[in-house]
């Protein structure tokens, strides 16, 4: 008598890690924070756009090779939420409509060439890649279905985001839709102090003149007291 072999469904593995590092310097890393950071608070109240950096993002299901992470990323559309990847057939099969890159020495111009391919081919709207070292500042949008290079990124402004980019020499510098600048961690902690110490002054301010309106109150109840002792009506002067 045959028996059939069952068969076993070989489980497929979605990698959360690349194990590649998230940046190569210091410089790298901390773009990438300004820019996901800013991005971060730009949509932090709406609740269905999804900001993320460093995220592998699996646009086919069944294929873990086709995968890339970009330094940070944009879903219109999708909830925010703790993702290990983002596995675009569970998210509704929406891509990632706004991807960022920072350049590093270790990039080289082949790894970018298939990137700007990836991104053209999966979906993508608008790809800006920027390098901190030299200061070159490029962009795409999406024409139909190729990804177009944008001419002038000299005050350009993303039409998804409403997000507007400049260079001040070298230095990149991004605007909020509010005319606001993107600033770095260390800038929003400064910021951040500053606020505080502010609000401490107001409030040691708001108690003193709690304290000199309490004062001149009981200086006057005095004064009512010393004139009631000599049989003077405070109210009436007689």
């Amino acid at each position: 008598m045959l028996t059939q072999t069952p068969v076993v469904e070989k489980r497929i593995v979605y990698p959360e890690s690349d194990g590649k590092p998230m940046a190569d310097n210091t410089k790298q890393f901390r773009w990438i924070v300004t820019i996901e950071s800013g991005l971060e608070a730009l949509y932090a109240n709406d609740p269905n756009v999804f900001v993320a950096g460093d995220l592998l993002w699996y646009p086919v299901e069944g294929h873990p090779e086709i995968r890339v992470a970009p330094d940070a990323l944009v879903v219109f559309g999708r909830p925010k939420g703790d993702r290990g990847s983002y596995l675009q057939w569970l998210e509704e099969d929406v891509p990632p409509q706004v991807v960022f890159e920072i350049l590093s020495p270790g990039n080289t111009f082949a790894e970018m060439h298939r990137k700007l391919h990836f991104y053209e081919r999966y979906g993508v709207e608008e790809y800006y890649l920027y390098d901190p070292d030299d200061g070159e500042l490029s962009g795409w949008i999406r024409r139909d279905d190729a990804l177009e290079e944008i001419q002038e990124m000299r005050g350009w402004t993303s039409p998804r985001l409403g997000v507007r980019f400049d260079l001040d020499g070298q230095e990149l510098r991004l605007y909020r839709p509010d005319g606001e600048p993107f600033a770095s961690y260390l800038e929003i902690m400064v910021q951040r102090d500053q606020e505080r110490e502010r609000a401490d002054q107001e409030r040691e301010r708001a108690a003193q003149e709690r304290e000199r309106a309490e004062l001149a109150e009981q200086r006057v109840r005095e004064l009512e007291e010393r004139l009631r002792a000599l049989g003077e009506n405070p109210a009436t002067g007689a």
